[in-house]
């Protein structure tokens, strides 16, 4: 008789919570069937059986054990039900594939210095697959990037977190039974299974996971009500919390005293879990508002002429050097003549110190599906206007492809952030920590200004620098921003460097 204990799930799970048995005290079950549901304080697993046998169930349903309990026996032979059956299931699973009685844990990688959290994105492979080494099986998601999981073994998957489930550095993400060899001709292994395969079917189908039991039975739904998007048919936590939603629409009547909109559109709402990304910006941005002296100290450039400059050679440019000219690679030379006259705008506070950089790694916001991302600029102060150009493109491609990778977000000394383009006219932009100073670009308008006397039309761009008090002065601040303002109003500094 072998014994099945709580298996490890976690490096921070010490106990699980026996949700649901699957099977009854007694039950034939066969290897690898699911036969019981554990609940931790972080997700839900499935206890599937090692081998055939006879269940004898030790420990009842809602008694909570820790990592290692022996909880359930499962002895050899058992009813005379199913023995023939049992045999002529293991010869086709061994035909091809060999068991090598090995079981493969695969934890969360670490991903990046700053990511101590990922998001399961999605499964590209399902729960009893075969998967083979180096097979790409899952998307993980963090805060900053998507990465691809690939299998460390060729064997049988078995998923314990499931899409959408956060999990921190280290977590166990699945498990593989590691195979010797790779399965016949699958349509040979699974002929023969699938009278007897609807019986998982009937377990599984429109039965709700112990997380979306509760949620439905605080909502009073029936699980009959509710369609299942999980393995076999199961309803899963998402599938639960939508149906909470939808279902109030349906039942709620308007008071008598309140008016009855006999026109007009619907008043539907939706709920949507926040991205990995979306809560980490949040995170961030409310940091930096608790951590940080920050103020915002504003000018305006005359930035006619600038684009009479870009008007005149922009075709020269596109044809020279393949990339159009924009203003961008004006603003970043500018910011970095600036930095190198302030050095205090272009450094950071490290604990009871200060770090001043002698080079300039700007940061540009680019603005994505999945929210806002800050790519790197590396030497920009050491770049022609071409080469800037070229890698604002670059990084901008990838950023709202979602293909940057980590090091390419990592280590920026100052930030640039460009609201003009969806029409912001004045904004105080937030610092990207740990840097002490970000400069936000806003749309161009033609205004009436005062020069030599005379009232003219002008091309006018407001400028914001927000900066950490702590670190830069009220002088160094606005100096640096006049400095950027008067090479902007005269390029022709920018190229001979005066």
């Amino acid at each position: 008789m072998a014994q099945v204990k709580v298996p490890t799930v976690g490096e921070s799970i010490t106990e699980v919570t026996i949700a649901n048995w699957l099977k009854q005290d007694g039950d034939v079950v066969k290897m690898d069937e699911v036969i019981a549901e554990l609940e931790s304080d972080k997700a839900t697993f499935e206890l599937t059986a090692p081998h055939a046998g006879v269940l004898k169930i030790n420990k009842a349903k809602g008694e909570v054990v820790p990592i290692g309990t022996v909880i359930c026996e499962i002895a050899e032979g058992g009813a005379g039900t199913a023995p023939s059956p049992k045999a002529e299931t293991k010869t086709t699973e061994t035909a091809s594939p060999k068991a090598t009685g090995v079981v493969k844990e695969m934890k969360v990688p670490a991903v990046g210095e700053s990511i101590t959290e990922v998001t399961i994105s999605t499964w590209l492979k399902k729960e009893g697959d075969f998967v083979k080494l180096d097979e790409v099986i899952a998307e993980v998601e963090s805060d900053k990037a998507t990465f691809e999981l690939p299998a460390e073994a060729n064997g049988i998957l078995r998923i314990v977190a499931k899409e959408k489930t956060t999990l921190p550095i280290g977590g166990l993400i699945c498990k593989i039974e590691v195979m010797e060899g790779a399965p016949a001709t699958p349509t040979a292994a699974t002929t023969p299974t699938t009278p007897s395969g609807g019986g998982d079917k009937t377990y599984a189908a429109g039965h709700p996971s112990p997380a979306a039991a509760k949620i439905l039975e605080e909502k009073g739904i029936s699980s009959s009500q509710v369609s299942g998007t999980g393995v076999g048919g199961r309803i899963t936590k998402e599938d639960a919390t939508k149906a909470q939603v939808s279902t109030p629409k349906t039942e709620t009547k308007a008071p008598a005293s309140a008016p009855v909109i006999t026109s007009g559109g619907g008043r539907n709402k939706r709920n949507e879990k926040m991205t990995s990304l979306r809560k980490t910006i949040a995170k961030r941005l409310v940091s930096v508002k608790n951590e940080t002296a920050m103020l915002t100290t504003f000018n305006e450039v005359d930035m006619k002429p600038v684009m009479d400059l870009r008007a005149k050679y922009k075709d020269k440019f596109k044809e020279k050097y393949g990339v159009g000219l924009g203003f961008m690679s004006f603003f970043t030379k500018a910011v970095c003549v600036a930095l190198k006259e302030f050095p205090a705008v272009n450094a950071q506070i490290n604990g009871d110190e200060i770090i001043y950089h002698e080079y300039c790694d700007v940061s540009i916001a680019v603005s994505t599906p999945r929210g806002l991302v800050v790519p790197v600029i590396r030497n920009a102060e050491s770049l022609s206007f071409d080469q800037i150009e070229a890698e604002v493109v670059r990084l901008a491609t990838k950023g709202r492809d979602g293909k940057l990778s980590i090091d390419e977000m990592q280590g920026g000394t100052f930030s640039i952030t460009n609201g003009g383009v969806f029409g912001s006219m004045l904004s105080t932009p937030i610092i990207n920590p740990p840097q002490s100073a970000i400069l936000g670009m806003h749309n161009i308008v033609e205004r009436a200004v005062v020069k030599d006397g005379q009232v003219v039309v002008r091309p006018v761009m407001y400028l914001a620098l927000s900066y950490d008090h702590r670190i830069v002065d009220g002088r160094e601040s606005v100096s640096f921003l006049v400095r950027v303002k008067e090479l902007l109003e005269d390029p022709g500094r920018l190229i001979l460097g005066v």
